[in-house]
């Protein structure tokens, strides 16, 4: 595809050339007027035969025979470059990446995901599940199949480039997730898009303890280290397997449909502002706040029912999907 499209490219540049070449040739040998100028070459390059715009010398002559022979070698370069990404199919891919580029310019607060291997992959997933805006940067073209068959926007190219994070739309997301399986290359993002974007949320991944602790150097809000949370599932796993299978039940997995865990900030003029936590368990089925954190203050683990809800608290909730839905959806706005 980026043969046919470069091939493509050179044409149309070759085009313009020409058009220039020739208006300013006219202008120069015949004195003509830039419309006149400009007139006379597209029919000449074109070969449609309406005629001159006025009478032409020995020079305007020879200047038009060398415009004719040029521009039917680059038509018929600019036939074969169109044929060719029209048949390929690559016009039809040109077109919609380019849509893709201008749909990704116009978001605002999303979720940037570096890499599309086995651990980009369940973080895409489950982000989609909950209906997040993602862009997905991969560096390696072969997986373009499989990051079109997502449906979300995606670029191809290597996040340690900051062009590939501005075309990402790194200056106006929420949080990115670095995901790749390098250490240093994860740090190096890190610093990319903490620079570009002061405000931004920044999630990576650490495959080694000196990883993990340079990445918190780094400046990274959640450094995680995937191998420490799968070791001390396993742990858990054994030493506490119903607590696990507890878990299980708000995660992806064993019955999803039935329960969850959401989180939903309290924005002014929220119905929810004034309220108490035991009032608001009250009137939903099946719904507990177990968590409630206010401003920079830690987290408060299941707080007390008497609670005033306040504007710009965040709070974390455990129940049945149906009311975790009507408490993100309907209470939060």
């Amino acid at each position: 595809m980026e043969l046919g499209k470069q091939r493509l490219l050179i044409a149309l540049g070759l085009i313009a050339l020409l058009i220039a070449v020739g208006t300013g040739g006219y202008m120069l040998l015949e004195r003509m007027r830039f419309e006149d100028a400009l007139f006379m070459t597209v029919i000449t390059i074109t070969t449609v035969g309406y005629g001159e715009v006025k009478p032409l010398d020995t020079r305007g002559t020879v200047f038009t025979i060398a415009l004719i022979l040029t521009g039917v070698g680059t038509a018929y370069y600019v036939l074969a470059a169109v044929t060719e990404m029209v048949v390929g199919g690559q016009l039809r891919e040109l077109i919609g990446r380019s849509a893709m580029m201008h749909k990704i310019q116009r978001l605002r607060r999303h979720v940037i995901v570096c890499g599309y291997g086995r651990f980009g992959r369940v973080v895409v997933e489950e982000l989609r599940r909950h209906a997040t805006t993602l862009v997905i940067i991969e560096k390696d073209p072969e997986k373009e199949d499989i990051l079109a068959q997502t449906g979300e926007p995606y670029v191809l190219g290597s996040a340690l480039e900051e062009h590939t994070l501005a075309r990402a739309g790194i200056d106006t997301a929420s949080a990115i997730v670095i995901a790749t399986a390098s250490d240093p290359d994860n740090v190096f993002i890190a610093l990319s898009a903490r620079n570009r974007n002061p405000h931004i949320r920044i999630h990576a991944r650490a495959e080694s303890e000196l990883g993990l602790k340079h990445l918190q150097l780094a400046g990274v809000d959640q450094p995680i280290s995937s191998y420490h949370w799968s070791a001390m599932r396993i742990a858990n796993t054994i030493a506490r397997p119903s607590v696990v299978d507890f878990l299980d039940l708000l995660l992806p997995g064993l019955r999803p449909e039935e329960f969850g865990l959401e989180e939903v900030r309290v924005e002014p003029g929220s119905s929810l502002a004034g309220r108490t936590i035991g009032s608001l368990e009250h009137n939903a089925d099946r719904l507990r706040i177990v968590g409630l954190k206010r401003g920079s203050e830690p987290m408060t683990l299941v707080p007390d029912a008497r609670t005033e809800i306040q504007p710009g608290d965040l709070l974390v909730a455990i129940g049945s999907r149906p009311s975790l839905q009507v408490l993100a959806q309907g209470f939060a706005k």
